[in-house]
């Protein structure tokens, strides 16, 4: 009778930890991408569902639900919100405003666009990244930077939450 317990949760216990919506590694990836032809910079910020639906809970409504089809309209307004706190970028010294052109889901990732326009030249750029970090400890950020001729990548953490390119 042991051994047919022992099987039994020897079975079953795989299939309980691989529902866990909890993830080994806390990390999000950001591409800021130059388009000279546009004078803007593009950027592409990517999260995981579970992790930025457990910080708008957290912070703004403990009832949204991210993923779903009647999803609630605030939750744009508090992903941007967010954002515009957490995610900050300077261009040639000057600190510059992004437009929130909106977000979308890819499996277990939402992926927020995001644009600075009227960029003529770019002589440095720095980026302040502490998205999640108010609410993760080992949370990472991956900063891509391609602009100019220029690929340069950054792992931010929130001892150092910050990079800088110069041209």
């Amino acid at each position: 009778m042991k051994l047919l317990h022992f099987l039994i949760a020897f079975l079953i216990f795989p299939v309980l930890i691989g529902n866990s919506h909890k993830h080994e590694y806390y990390v999000s990836v950001t591409e800021v991408e130059y388009v000279k032809e546009q004078q803007s910079l593009q950027i592409i910020t990517q999260i995981f569902i579970n992790d930025l639906e457990t910080l708008i809970r957290k912070r703004y409504d403990e009832s949204i639900t991210l993923d779903v089809e009647d999803e609630s309209r605030l939750v744009d307004d508090y992903i941007e919100r967010y954002l515009t706190d957490k995610f900050k970028v300077k261009v040639n010294g000057s600190g510059v405003s992004f437009n929130f052109l909106g977000k979308e889901y890819k499996d277990d990732i939402v992926y927020c666009y995001l644009e600075i326009e009227n960029v003529s030249k770019v002589n440095s750029i720095e980026i302040t990244n502490q998205v999640l970090f108010d609410v993760l400890p080992s949370q990472q950020n991956i900063v891509r930077l391609k602009l100019l001729n220029k690929n340069k990548s950054f792992l931010l953490v929130p001892e150092n939450d910050t990079c800088l390119l110069n041209f």
